[in-house]
């Protein structure tokens, strides 16, 4: 009896071990298959120059920056100030001298102002390139170098169309930075901005390109040209007429505005081309003026809108909404409706492209134009004309007339012509500081119709009538608003 039981709880012993493992294998998780794999190569996150190349190697900037930095200046521009409303002018002193008719200065003048900004060295004998607004109507200009050394600049041009001027200094043997080709450059691509913001001289600041052929409406005028190079390197006031170069050091644009709710740095910059840079500066110092040639036709951008309208079958080019009769365009034989999608070897989709390509050339120059018209692909010689319908290149020996008188134009529309009942004219619609606004009582909105009894119909006519001009000038015109004719007179 007493074996039995013994031999009986060995049994239930040996039983619950047995359960135990079972319960243990039943709860213990499968083994996770793991596949060995060859261990992959593993790279730093370094940027590098060069893609291609087989070695990587981390973007440098210190080249470009040192070869930029001291050619790029500190421009001081001084502006006078202006009598006060209770001074008296005298007018005969700009036609019979000092001594007749003397009124003397009442009151006292205010402190000068000073604008400051930037510039670049393009030559080693002192050409500078900026922009026309830190300049313009300055009554003195001072170039600082990078070495502290300081210059005072006369102007040698300004174009304001495009919102560059040149200016140079005495001095010989100076750094200078050298031109890229800004058609070379794309979205994506390291640049550097050089300048001299809030005072703070010659600072760099790196980005990359953003957009090209951007406009953004910010320069005035019926031949404002804007296909602004778009990048997100830091820029602020004083930046303006600063460098914008690669990571070569070539200068690739010429800093002008920024898109700002501010009036600082919010993310983004725009520069001049380089290319109308080039093209503009070469006339400012050849001829004076810029020689701008015109295709003589309107043109509209291509959106889904025109798309629709006109039943085109895609969006690529720039529609000619109109040719200018007797213009280059007209006589080539270009007509309303053709699409232009190449300026020489240049393909052009915005209306920024195309003007930016056509602003290359000067008048009497041909260049190839590739037009779709229907569904044929044509090709034609347009010879640019001048505004003034010519093809002669004009060189003036000293700054236009026009620009000291320190004042926007705009010409008259007929429907203005009609209800004021005059012939032509041409409209004040903004004063600087230039002559007329600091030497005559003309408020903007003034039409001007006759210049020393001749007629002004256009603003090349006004040009043309103030060319070699000296000594007293007698400007007659109406305001829209006020009944009479008002007469003004100045000295050159």
């Amino acid at each position: 009896m007493r074996a039995k039981t013994i031999l009986g709880m060995l049994m239930i012993s040996l039983f619950s071990a047995l359960s135990a493992v079972v319960i243990y294998r039943s709860v213990e998780p499968e083994p996770q298959s793991v596949t060995v794999q060859q261990a992959q190569p593993v790279k730093f996150t370094t940027l590098t120059a060069n893609p291609t190349s087989p070695v990587d190697v981390p973007v440098d900037f210190t080249k470009a920056a040192a070869a930029t930095t001291s050619a790029v200046v500190h421009i001081k521009t001084v502006f006078m100030p202006k009598p006060s409303q209770h001074q008296y002018y005298n007018p005969f002193r700009q036609f019979f001298g000092d001594d007749f008719f003397s009124i003397p200065y009442g009151g006292g003048y205010n402190q000068p102002k000073v604008a400051s900004g930037s510039g670049v060295i393009i030559s080693d004998n002192g050409f500078i390139v900026t922009n026309n607004h830190v300049i313009d109507n300055g009554d003195e200009i001072e170039v600082v170098l990078n070495d502290k050394r300081s210059f005072k600049a006369k102007v040698i041009g300004k174009d304001p169309s495009t919102d560059l001027a040149l200016i140079k200094i005495e001095e010989e043997g100076l750094p200078y930075v050298r031109f890229g080709n800004s058609d070379n450059i794309n979205v994506g691509e390291w640049v550097l901005a050089v300048g001299n913001p809030f005072n703070l001289a010659s600072t760099v600041t790196a980005g990359i390109v953003s957009a090209k052929a951007r406009n953004i409406n910010i320069l005035k005028g019926d031949f404002a040209i804007e296909s602004f190079i778009q990048t997100d390197a830091a820029v602020n006031q004083g930046n303006s007429g600063g460098a914008l170069v690669n990571i070569n050091g070539e200068l690739i644009g010429i800093n002008t505005a920024i898109a700002t709710p501010t009036g600082t740095y919010a993310g983004y910059a725009f520069a001049v081309p380089v290319n109308i840079v080039q093209k503009v500066v070469t006339d400012l110092r050849d001829f004076g003026k810029v020689q701008r040639g015109f295709l003589g036709v309107s043109i509209r951008e291509i959106n889904s809108s025109l798309v629709e309208e006109k039943k085109l079958d895609n969006s690529d080019g720039v529609y000619i909404a109109d040719v200018i009769e007797g213009s280059g365009a007209d006589k080539a034989g270009m007509k309303r409706g053709d699409i232009v999608t190449h300026i020489g070897d240049k393909a052009v989709n915005a209306v920024p492209e195309l003007q930016e390509q056509v602003a290359l050339y000067r008048p009497g120059d041909e260049i190839k134009v590739n037009i779709i018209r229907g569904n044929e692909d044509r090709t034609l010689l347009v010879r640019l004309f001048n505004k003034d319908g010519e093809t002669t290149l004009k060189k003036v020996e000293r700054p236009d007339a026009i620009d000291l008188l320190g004042a926007s134009f705009r010409e008259l529309t007929n429907e203005e012509k009609d209800k004021l009942a005059i012939k032509g004219g041409i409209m004040v619609t903004r004063l600087g500081r230039g002559i007329l606004a600091q030497h005559t009582k003309i408020k903007e909105g003034f039409i001007i119709t006759k210049l020393d009894k001749r007629e002004i119909n256009r603003i090349g006519d006004l040009e043309n009538a103030l060319e070699n001009k000296s000594g007293g000038v007698m400007i007659e015109g109406v305001y829209p608003d006020q009944p009479g004719v008002y007469y003004y007179a100045f000295g050159l």
